[in-house]
């Protein structure tokens, strides 16, 4: 049986993986806070915001590689194929609420991301 707050991580990711980020935002809170490699991420606009370039411009596609969790964390780890690199592994530990996600940290190498920021603007 799938824990709480591993099906409601699995679902928000199943989300913004497939591109829909008005079903990935119904996930959270309206305070949530992220930490990402870029710095802390505050509220749900800024969420959406610090997400929408790389689920809309540059995810090609996402494989889920483990998923674990209980009724307030969920770990997820996945591998996603981008424009800029053909493998970007990430994981996100998510914390749950009264099924909402108020607080997600990502963990990713954003050098490739950089250096194609870099090429893209001279």
């Amino acid at each position: 049986m799938t824990s709480s707050a591993l099906q409601i991580a699995l679902a928000h990711h199943s989300a913004w993986t497939g591109k829909d980020l008005d079903l990935a935002m119904s996930y959270l809170a309206e305070d949530v806070v992220c930490d990402a490699p870029a710095g802390r991420i505050e509220g749900i606009a800024a969420y959406r915001e610090f997400l929408q370039p790389f689920a809309q411009g540059l995810l090609i596609r996402a494989e889920l590689i483990a998923a674990f969790g209980d009724d307030t964390t969920a770990l997820l780890m996945y591998d996603t194929e981008t424009i800029p690199a053909k493998s970007a592994p990430a994981a996100e530990c998510a914390t749950v609420r009264d099924g909402k996600i108020v607080y997600n940290r990502f963990v990713f190498d954003r050098t490739p991301f950089d250096e194609f920021r870099r090429r893209s603007h001279g």
